[in-house]
């Protein structure tokens, strides 16, 4: 008899921690984020609605693909290509609106003079949102840090972008360019056309300028490292779009 009441004491309790757990897991994922979405909305600020577990994801990357492709138009219209999703969300809803990663709800910020004082915030009053974990694997520096360390780092790389640190650099950003004009002009067809995939080009761009501005080499000579920091960036982006469970992966 003893031996029957412990099992239903057993019993009990793990179905009322099994209640417990569904409903916070219940409030986690769906009432929590409805109720943060009803507070935002009755403060005045449009945006998309919650959507269970994925919140924007799905239409994000979604549009990133219809927005990828097709060839870029010829204007200086690019967050319709770079952001489509984001672009999409202001047109409708205004430059303060709310959008959703996941079940976490992102304020869009549109307006200079709110965005200038976010910037000047000295007190932690704003904090970046937390990344999905493999994200920080990937990349960590002054866009993810926070407090203290951001601190740090900020002041390490400072002195790096100083007017005239910038202004000694000049040559070398002159070298990168007219070796990039070198290169294209040997490959103009005897009809003085060709046609070249810019993307690529403008990435080796980047990267010789970096090589030569801030290592004293070139972009031939560092090649790898900067092709392993393309496949590692490549990974973050995969990351950072797709939902993050513990122990999944």
């Amino acid at each position: 008899m003893e031996a029957f009441n412990f099992m239903a004491i057993l019993a009990s309790f793990s179905a009322l921690l099994a209640s417990f757990c569904a409903l916070k897991l219940v409030f986690s994922l769906w009432w929590k984020p409805k109720i943060k979405e009803k507070q935002l909305k009755q403060q005045g600020i449009g945006g998309t609605s919650y959507n269970f577990l994925y919140g924007d994801r799905p239409v994000r990357k979604k549009l990133m693909i219809e927005a990828w492709a097709i060839p870029m138009s010829l204007n200086h219209e690019i967050v319709p290509r770079v952001d489509p999703s984001l672009h999409q969300i202001v047109q409708t809803y205004g430059k303060v609106c709310l959008s959703w990663t996941g079940t976490r709800p992102r304020l869009i910020m549109g307006k200079a003079e709110l965005i200038r004082l976010i910037l000047n915030d000295k007190d932690g009053h704003f904090r970046k949102p937390p990344q999905n974990p493999l994200v920080d694997l990937l990349t960590l520096g002054v866009s993810t840090l926070e407090g203290e360390k951001w601190a740090k780092r900020r002041r390490l790389i400072t002195p790096a972008f100083h007017h005239e640190k910038l202004q000694g650099m000049v040559p070398e950003f002159l070298a990168s360019c007219c070796n990039l004009i070198d290169r294209w002009t040997m490959l103009l067809a005897s009809d003085g056309r060709s046609e070249i995939d810019i993307s690529p080009e403008l990435q080796s761009l980047s990267a010789d300028v970096i090589s030569r501005a801030a290592f004293g080499s070139s972009y031939i000579e560092g090649k790898k490292i900067f092709e392993l920091q393309k496949e590692q960036a490549v990974l973050a982006l995969e990351a950072f779009q797709a939902l993050y469970l513990p122990g999944l992966r």
